[in-house]
């Protein structure tokens, strides 16, 4: 299909949406609802069609050939997707979408009877998306092929008829009863070990959530030991509940391994020893420090401010007015150590936008090639996580520091217009964070300088002088 033709059928379907737009003015309760059900079939319909033109993309290495390692990450710069929201896409494009053998034979899709009323428009995009999920468990995967196939047939069927969790709900038992005998019996090969540990940091608020599971017995009991000893009761008066020492315990347990382990138990993270950094406004500085902001945990209290002071090996990175990083204390290590956490102060992590990756998952990158006499300094340096530092070395995106700043140009295929990107600003001005800048298109990259500070006191955080 030409562009020419791509444009025609996308402006025929702008006057199609603004057409049901002006027939709901004034429209009857019963044309209301025939509007919304209209919505949801056009939606539905739409979905199809990205779906399908999704898979011929993966097909071609449309993507890949741009850089991208997964598609989920390509449809997130270019449509502004969230992550799972690209995800459905793929999963999608992987399971209701026929394929081509490599000699030509055309292959059914991997789930026919969810394809056949998605393509009919009796099921949407989160419809399919729990068929995949429900039929990729391990209880399914132990199905015979026949059995395996009544049941999709079955999930389709019924998923005209159950919102998505019910769909779920119903799929999930349903193949457990088909599943009655479960995971034959064999000693040579036990069931995979699942061992995981989830740290996601609270995005409205200070601290952060940690999960974990451990079907490994002998891990689980190491760090269940160390816990336990921690966590005793101190005193027979002990007010705390058993879940607040055991949380306590492992976080003084992992703070005595950042001071006192060894390269061997605590290995350098991005290139630096781990260390906790405090982000602090030169504002609080001179006005003895009423707030800070830590890597992982969000803004601090003064009291667990004065107590982190009190370590030498925490280092407070002052900010001025502007967010930027003025004086970056270091404890006898190297000047490219020093730069490193000015950057880390600056980009809080990932700059590329829409990236969450922390700063111990990244590296920086220096804009002008070290090679083409890029110089070492922080109006030069970036901080970008694997996948991204990968992404900018390939044709196509480009980043500069504007106004103090890093921002992303995107490749013409994502935006024409290659309108600069960052990552959003915060609203509220809180220490560390990025704070919002004003448009600065039509002005050249800006380098950083600012008034200089000199910290004073670093064992009470108590003064700055101006130089």
């Amino acid at each position: 299909m030409s562009d020419a033709r791509i444009a025609s059928a996308h402006d025929r379907l702008i006057e199609a949406v603004e057409d049901l737009r002006a027939a709901v003015v004034g429209a009857s309760d019963t044309g209301q609802i025939s509007v919304l059900i209209a919505c949801e079939a056009a939606r539905r319909r739409l979905d199809h069609l990205s779906v399908g033109v999704l898979a011929a993309a993966e097909r071609r290495d449309v993507f890949t050939s741009r850089g991208y390692k997964t598609s989920t990450a390509a449809l997130a710069d270019l449509l502004g997707w969230e992550r799972h929201e690209a995800r459905r896409h793929t999963t999608a494009a992987e399971n209701v979408v026929g394929t081509t053998a490599l000699d030509g034979t055309v292959l059914p899709p991997r789930l026919p009877a969810t394809s056949e009323v998605f393509d009919a428009g009796r099921t949407s995009l989160r419809h399919v998306e729990v068929v995949a999920k429900v039929l990729g468990s391990r209880a399914a995967d132990r199905l015979t092929p026949q059995v395996w196939a009544a049941a999709e047939a079955e999930l389709a069927a019924k998923s005209s008829d159950y919102t998505p969790t019910e769909l779920q709900t119903w799929g999930t038992e349903l193949i457990e009863k088909l599943d009655q005998d479960g995971p034959a019996p064999d000693d040579g090969h036990p069931e995979p070990e699942v061992n995981e540990l989830r740290l996601v940091r609270h995005r409205n608020g200070p601290g952060g959530k940690i999960t974990g599971r451990f079907d490994d017995a002998a891990m689980f009991d190491t760090i269940a030991t160390v816990i336990d000893a921690k966590s005793k009761p101190t005193s027979s008066d002990e007010t705390r509940e058993p879940a607040q020492r055991q949380a306590e315990a492992l976080a003084e347990v992992c703070g005595f391994a950042l001071s006192h382990g060894p390269t061997a138990l605590v290995p350098d993270t991005g290139g630096r020893r781990p260390q906790i950094s405090v982000i602090i406004r030169l504002e609080d500085l001179e006005a003895r420090a009423r707030s800070g902001m830590l890597d992982f945990g969000g803004q601090t209290s003064p009291e667990t401010l004065r107590m982190l002071a009190c370590d030498a090996a925490v280092l407070p990175i002052v900010l001025n007015g502007e967010g930027q990083p003025l004086d970056v204390g270091r404890v006898t290590r190297s000047i490219p150590d020093g730069l490193r956490r000015a950057v880390i102060a600056r980009d809080r992590g990932c700059a590329h936008p829409g990236c969450d990756r922390p700063p111990s998952w990244c590296e920086v990158h220096h804009i002008i090639p070290w090679e083409d006499l890029g110089d070492t300094k922080i109006d030069n340096l970036v901080m970008l996580c694997r996948q991204h530092h990968r992404l900018i070395h390939h044709p196509g995106w480009t980043v500069r520091i504007r106004d103090g700043l890093p921002e992303f140009v995107p490749p013409a295929w994502i935006d024409p217009d290659r309108r600069p990107r960052r990552q959003p600003a915060s609203i509220i001005d809180v220490p560390g964070q990025r704070r919002a800048r004003p448009p600065a298109a039509d002005r050249e990259p800006a380098t950083v300088t600012g008034t200089g500070v000199r910290i004073a006191n670093l064992d009470g955080i108590v003064g700055a002088t101006r130089r």
